[in-house]
């Protein structure tokens, strides 16, 4: 398993976890993983938790424009 697969599949269980929909939940997995992408460096270790925080930015805001 690769970063960004380790990056996927846990960023994704733990929206879902959250109560996310799956497609929300894949969407801001999606918005992880270019984030990730696009960081050059992050926090010792915390990179993971950086990823997790846009997601949940990202799905916050895509379930409240869905309403």
């Amino acid at each position: 398993m690769n970063y960004e697969q380790f990056i996927e599949a846990n960023v994704k269980a733990e929206l879902l976890k959250l109560g996310f929909s799956s497609s929300i939940a894949a969407m801001a997995t999606s918005e992880a993983i270019r984030y990730y992408r696009k960081q050059p460096t992050s926090r010792r270790g915390k990179m993971i938790l950086d990823c997790l925080n846009q997601a949940k930015r990202w799905a916050k805001s895509a379930a409240k424009s869905k309403h």
